[in-house]
């Protein structure tokens, strides 16, 4: 997830029976995922980064020869008795913290033995299966219901000006599976500019960390003169108000974290088609699209009945049954 995961840091009690140790790379992705699963367990979470040392950077890591030195800063056992370890390299390290004591939640596939985590929470694209597994339709998040609520509260003057219906474009960008350059900005702006012509639409765009200026720009200078608007990553993140004010949203293919904050809202979800293939964003998409709650950007407005689709609070429901932690204070 590249918009919000610096604004999901729940604000809760630092009792040491609701404090959750996050080891992961420090990608914002991850920690979107670490920390929307502790906002709906009722957990406090602390950040532990994974940095690989030296030669160990070119290594799998589930080959280093001592994990927890990539820890940085170390656990602290004592106020660490929960661990939610993210992605490879974060459960390679989680795997070494195992211990009595101490129980290790893994969010995602840690291609390696799944028995070697108390719990392993992954998507139905990752393809595992297990006692210990427990699968959802979308990545984990924290947009919650109650989140979007009071960003409608305070969005919702501040977008006033913009015409209704209003549609929200969620940007990603270049990675290893999908290409967005000026190339597609290109093509995605003429959708949205024909949309905006044709069906009389207001278009709100938010790019994220991984969007190229220059793909930022030519969309600007497609929707701006006609009443578009194009955050400039100044002041403050509308993303969480645009998930909750606008009438429909249009996201780009190459992030699951997006597409599953955007279908946990209750408005209609386009996806924007990018050049590029992945079999796992493949699967979920098509999941998403059998559940009737996605439908292909074909550069008009798109309406039809939905409901939010959001596995997260019930997948902190059962963490918190299987690992005994009771009901959520």
């Amino acid at each position: 997830m590249d918009h919000v995961s610096d604004q999901l840091s729940p604000h809760l009690p630092q009792s040491a029976d609701r404090l959750v140790a996050v080891v992961a790379e420090d990608l914002a992705g991850m920690r979107s995922q670490a920390y929307g699963l502790a906002a709906r367990a009722g957990l406090s979470p602390f950040f532990c980064p994974v940095r690989a040392h030296g030669l160990w950077g070119r290594l799998p890591a589930a080959w280093w020869p001592a994990p927890l030195r990539a820890i940085d800063p170390p656990v602290d056992p004592r106020t660490a008795g929960l661990v939610f370890s993210v992605g490879g390299t974060g459960g390679a390290v989680g795997a070494a913290l195992r211990r009595a004591d101490r129980r290790i939640v893994q969010i995602q596939n840690p291609r390696m033995r799944l028995g070697r985590f108390d719990l392993v929470i992954a998507n139905r694209h990752d393809e595992i299966a297990g006692p210990n597994v427990l699968l959802t339709r979308t990545a984990l998040h924290g947009v919650s219901p109650v989140r979007l609520a009071a960003a409608r509260a305070e969005w919702g003057p501040r977008l006033a000006h913009l015409p209704r219906p209003l549609v929200a474009v969620l940007l990603g960008g270049s990675n290893g599976r999908f290409r967005l350059d000026v190339t597609e900005a290109v093509a995605l702006t003429g959708q949205l500019v024909d949309m905006m012509r044709r069906d009389g639409v207001g278009v709100a765009v938010t790019p994220s960390r991984r969007t190229g200026e220059d793909v930022c720009a030519v969309v600007r200078a497609g929707v701006s003169p006609l009443g578009g608007w194009v955050w400039d990553m100044q002041g403050d993140n509308p993303y969480l108000g645009l998930l909750a004010c606008a009438d429909a949203i249009v996201v780009t293919k190459d992030s699951v974290s997006m597409v599953s904050e955007a279908v946990a809202s209750d408005v209609p979800v386009m996806i924007a088609d990018l050049p590029g293939r992945s079999r796992r964003i493949g699967l979920f998409l098509r999941d998403l699209a059998r559940a009737g709650r996605i439908r292909p950007f074909a550069g008009r407005m798109d309406d039809w009945p939905v409901h939010p689709l959001d596995d997260t609070g019930l997948v902190a429901g059962e963490m918190r049954h299987r690992l005994g932690l009771g009901p959520e204070a």
